[in-house]
């Protein structure tokens, strides 16, 4: 099997259409990665009101593919982004210690 890892891509809704504003690199461990995603606070609903979106993409040989998606608010992002930001310190730690 070849390359992969996983991403989070947060999108906001621009008169254009949705437009990616950040990206968090996640790894290539898809059980951590599916774990953490879980935990993120939104909503599978989206609907013309959804101004922010977070997707969880999987690059296998250099090609994203779309795992899964939540819709959240900003003060969600916030929180999102914390977490997020958390969990990959922890996981980049532990690495260096094992």
């Amino acid at each position: 099997m070849g390359q992969h890892c996983f991403h989070i891509v947060i999108n906001i809704k621009t008169a254009d259409g949705y437009e990616p504003i950040g990206k968090f690199f996640l790894g290539n461990n898809r059980r951590a990665v599916t774990n953490l995603f879980n935990q993120l606070i939104g909503y599978t609903d989206f609907d013309e009101k959804s101004m922010i979106h977070l997707d969880l993409m999987e690059t296998i040989n250099n090609l994203p593919v779309n795992i899964q998606m939540i819709s959240c608010s900003l003060e969600e992002l916030s929180e999102n982004c914390r977490l997020i930001t958390r969990e990959i310190f922890k996981n980049i730690n532990l690495e260096e210690i094992r």
